[in-house]
């Protein structure tokens, strides 16, 4: 659950970014579904007031008072604060959430624009107790958005909950994860306007931590972007789709299924399996090729499940594994910059293994996959990984970072001038841990000639999937 690498369900994600004034953009907003609560007349006023508060924040939320009028803000902020008063009747459900976000704004107000402190609204916004499907919900909080917006600013999200009978029925029986709300975008103010697809309570401003019990991905948005760009490096690639693969491609609703039953096992998987001691690392500064494989295991434990599940029957199972394989191979290398891009490093993994196994070719200019024997080879690599994670408990943190970097480092050839590739004896052993993860270079493993030229053709059509939509689903 960066612009360094399209997380997907990570809860790795710390706020960035140095003290300034935020830079207003306009959203690219979807098509705004008839019935919903995007037509409520309070909706434009709500995120015109939020836009122009948003322009007098700092980095960290506050509004320094001696660079903007204080009398200004606390009108904005009645704005806003009457906007979200309005929308407790069409959306009931939510009526003691905005009670305490309208609260948590007056007293923001009073206190003079210090810190941002929401964490009454937070405790109060608790989605994961109705996941009805189309349950709509407004959002409304100091944040930062991860992949998106470093700083703390106001926004104002319309979304609803995606939860379809075939998903409830597989949390229910297989997969219990009572944390997960998938989503889709309605509308929403310029942090999400970027490549964000997730709402996590972690990156809401808050005076202390509380027990997190939520967590929430835009599947909508995953799936329009893996549309966009899987479609066009088939293209360049020369790819030859097989026509269920062409499917996915080809519709949203076929996509933004297959996305929820990924995530929903992904994110789960964090919790499961021959683990670490804190499975989402949050508290530990270690190399990011730990976070890749972390990353890696989940993602390659929904595709085991998801072969799993197609025998059984369940229709969106064949979909999971080439969403999983296509945005794996093709978007997560190319994504972001290559400082610590733990996401296309698990994506350069997934290409070398299958490379080697002759399951991959890249020849005349074409890219052909053996589809019969995909599947295997990528439950095998899966197979190396969770056997990496059960050996772990043998290990010191040392021989494991170790191990680990002979794992990937066997398949993805590191930087030429790597400290780490040439083994221990190179390595300051003899300090802290803060020495071993100082000396690994901001690419540790760079992309190969494939992916430089893949980067190059894909590079404006990955940046047209900033703030991407999935629009109503055909």
């Amino acid at each position: 659950m960066a612009t360094k690498a399209p997380v997907r369900s990570t809860r790795v994600a710390s706020a960035a970014g140095t003290h300034g004034t935020a830079t207003p953009a306009t959203p690219t907003a979807p098509d705004t579904p008839p019935g919903t609560a995007a037509a409520h007349p309070e909706w434009p006023a709500l995120k015109a007031a939020v836009a122009e508060l948003r322009t007098l924040q700092s980095a960290d939320g506050s509004i320094d008072a001696s660079a903007h009028d204080l009398a200004h803000a606390r009108r904005l902020v009645a704005d806003i604060r009457a906007s979200v008063g309005a929308f407790a009747a069409v959306l009931p459900h939510d009526a003691g959430y905005l009670a305490a976000v309208s609260h948590d704004f007056e007293r923001w107000a009073e206190s003079g624009f210090g810190v941002p402190d929401f964490l009454d609204a937070l405790l109060a916004f608790r989605p994961e107790l109705d996941r009805t499907d189309g349950r709509e919900h407004l959002v409304v909080f100091p944040m930062y958005t991860q992949n998106g917006n470093p700083h703390r600013n106001i926004e104002a999200v319309l979304l609803r909950v995606v939860w379809p009978d075939p998903i409830a029925e597989l949390e229910a029986t297989a997969y219990d994860n009572a944390m997960f709300v998938p989503l889709a975008f309605t509308d929403f103010t310029a942090g999400y306007d970027t490549d964000s697809a997730v709402l996590f309570p972690e990156t809401i401003a808050v005076r202390e931590v509380p027990r997190f019990t939520w967590g929430g991905i835009f599947c909508d948005r995953e799936a329009a972007r893996f549309r966009r760009v899987t479609a066009a490096a088939a293209e360049c690639l020369h790819l030859d789709l097989p026509d269920e693969a062409r499917t996915l491609v080809d519709r949203q609703q076929a996509a933004q299924d297959a996305f929820v039953l990924w995530d929903l096992v992904h994110d789960r998987t964090h919790m499961r399996g021959h683990l670490p001691f804190d499975p989402f690392m949050v508290k530990q500064r270690m190399p990011y090729w730990m976070y890749a494989l972390e990353e890696l295991r989940c993602d390659l434990t929904a595709f085991r499940e998801a072969v799993r599940l197609e025998r059984q029957g369940t229709e969106a199972a064949r979909h999971v594994q080439y969403a999983i394989v296509f945005d794996r191979l093709f978007r997560f290398p190319v994504t972001g910059d290559r400082v610590r891009n733990y996401d296309g490093l698990g994506g350069q993994l997934l290409f070398a293994y299958l490379h080697r196994d002759g399951v991959l070719r890249w020849h005349d200019g074409a890219l052909t996959l053996d589809w019969r024997r995909l599947p295997g080879a990528v439950i095998a690599l899966g197979d190396e990984v969770d056997e990496l994670y059960r050996q772990g408990v043998n290990r010191s943190r040392l021989a494991h970072w170790l191990a680990a970097y002979e794992l990937v480092s066997s398949y993805v050839p590191p930087h030429p001038g790597s400290t780490w590739a040439k083994g221990p004896d190179a390595l300051p052993l003899d300090g802290p841990p803060k020495h071993l993860v100082d000396a690994v270079m901001p690419d540790e493993f760079p992309l190969n000639m494939f992916y430089e030229g893949l980067r190059r053709r894909l590079t404006d059509v990955i940046a047209s999937t900033r703030g991407i939509v999935g629009g109503s689903v055909r």
